[in-house]
């Protein structure tokens, strides 16, 4: 019986290493690109709730892109009580004064979400309604530096490709002890989900995005009905990753380069929550995928380990060999993304560890689910489909309604420092001015 599981395991690897989509290779980024003739304009959209910590710096990153065509960028302070509206157009302000860059900024407020919304994806909604007739969105987190070249490359790529969505995966933060240890292995876990290779083929059925940088063509997004087609849902990158490509458009997904996260998970408490709060939902909250999640895992990652100390311990040669060849490979494959991330080699021998905790992870967000705790971020709890739940407590704050946030007082450059916009935002601009 312990050979044919060892076995098993060493087929399911032999399959996953050349017949899933080479998953595990880390040689996806921004496609070939050249610069088209006419810039596009683009709108910047971020949704922030309470990140008045992290906006000093990333949100410069974003006011000071080269961005050859028009670029509005679009807060939407998602019922902050922590001053994130005021910290962000102090830093528009900052970056108007300066000059030297096409972007223009505004600072909006949403509502709490409708039922049925989750309130990133309502406050995302405010930022497209603010976002005009733009022909690109770029939809960001508030925790997300990007590069100087980083709009331009995204661009670029999508008009040169004829892309409607353009998603890189953010190089997260790996400095402490356990974000080297399990951020590797988060990259490496969703790319085994959703092979990049898959999703990027016209022809597949695989669909999925990153949340923190992902380029969509506005008409595109209303040809697939919109932000309010995805309303409840929890992970919204891949939904709308899907819905683009349902309704035929070209979607691209791989590895950043110029895109980087700032949010710090210094502890495994803050991990293991980040993993979470949203890998049931992952499951479509069945758990009969639950189950055989947790059976695939084992299996797959710590059988061999398993596999190869019984051998060599009961002197089983046959059984130590096909444990110690399903574990080679499964190193040898999680190689690339420690390189990648730029972690010592020898940490690749710890992914079936890694993977144990993940399996951890995902059972105790059925639990927190049953619980009536499930995918809980910033004082909200989100119920099947993403209506929040009675359980959410949050200290009562005050909301202002919707406004023009091109009328909001947010200062934007001076005409001399940078050049004068023209195509469709010029109307917005004119009566900003």
């Amino acid at each position: 019986m312990i050979q044919w599981i060892a076995l098993a395991s060493l087929l399911a690897w032999l399959y996953l290493a050349v017949g899933h989509g080479f998953f595990w290779r880390t040689d996806q980024r921004l496609p070939a690109r050249r610069a088209p003739s006419v810039w596009p304009s683009v709108a910047i959209i971020i949704p922030a709730r309470d990140e008045a910590d992290v906006l000093p710096v990333t949100l410069p990153t974003l006011l000071t892109q080269d961005y050859p065509g028009p670029a509005r960028l679009i807060l939407v302070d998602d019922g902050s009580t922590d001053g994130t509206t005021e910290v962000a157009r102090a830093l528009a302000d900052e970056a108007a004064k300066r000059g030297g860059s096409n972007v223009t900024a505004a600072v909006t407020a949403s509502t709490e979400p409708p039922p049925g919304w989750t309130g990133k994806l309502w406050a995302l909604r405010r930022g497209v309604d603010c976002a005009g007739d733009a022909e690109f969105l770029l939809l960001t987190d508030a925790d997300i530096a990007h590069d100087p070249g980083s709009l331009t490359s995204l661009v670029a790529s999508a008009c040169t490709q004829d892309l409607d969505m353009v998603s890189q995966m953010a190089v997260l933060r790996a400095e402490t002890v356990w974000e080297r240890l399990i951020v590797p292995a988060f990259v490496y876990f969703f790319a085994m989900l959703y092979p990049f290779r898959w999703s990027n083929r016209p022809n597949s059925r695989v669909a999925a995005a990153a949340g923190g940088c992902s380029l969509v063509r506005r008409e595109a997004l209303l040809a697939a009905g919109g932000l309010a087609e995805v309303r409840g849902a929890v992970i919204d990158d891949v939904a709308i990753a899907r819905i683009i490509k349902r309704s035929g458009g070209r979607t691209w997904l791989g590895l950043a380069e110029q895109v980087h996260s700032r949010r710090p998970y210094p502890r495994l408490a803050d991990l293991w929550k980040m993993v979470s709060r949203s890998a049931y939902a992952q499951l479509r909250h069945s758990p009969l995928l639950l189950l055989g999640t947790v059976l695939g895992m084992t299996l797959v990652f710590v059988v061999p380990v398993a596999a190869t100390i019984a051998g060599l311990a009961a002197g089983d040669a046959t059984v130590a060999i096909v444990g110690a060849v399903a574990w080679l490979i499964m190193t040898l494959s999680y190689l690339p993304m420690i390189r990648y991330y730029r972690q010592p080699l020898a940490g690749a021998l710890l992914l079936p560890a890694v993977a144990a905790l993940y399996c951890g992870m995902t059972v105790d967000s059925a639990r927190l689910k049953r619980a009536g705790r499930g995918a809980a971020w910033k004082g909200r709890t989100y119920a099947d489909h993403g209506a929040p739940t009675a359980t959410a407590a949050r200290p009562a704050t005050i909301v202002e309604p919707p406004r023009d946030p091109w009328n909001d007082g947010v200062s934007r450059p001076v005409a001399t420092a940078v050049p004068e916009p023209s195509g469709p935002l010029d109307e917005a601009e004119a009566g900003h001015a």
